[in-house]
């Protein structure tokens, strides 16, 4: 059996915490942060944990993770 690729975006993006989970950026901080309150711009400040549902679809792009 070959072996498998990992997608080259998620292990940029993504990365694995010691008990299996993703942790990744938080979302909307990129540009027109004049428009987004302070209040939103700390609290997406770090990392956050993602969902079940959404670490199963990283998981499965990152095999040797």
């Amino acid at each position: 059996m070959p072996k498998l690729k990992t997608k080259s975006s998620a292990k940029k993006r993504f990365r694995l915490t010691a008990t299996g989970k993703v942790r990744a950026g938080v979302a909307f901080k990129r540009h027109n942060l004049r428009k987004r309150s302070q209040k939103m711009k700390r609290k997406a400040r770090g990392t956050v944990l993602l969902s079940d549902a959404d670490s199963r679809i990283v998981k499965s792009y990152m095999p040797y993770a």
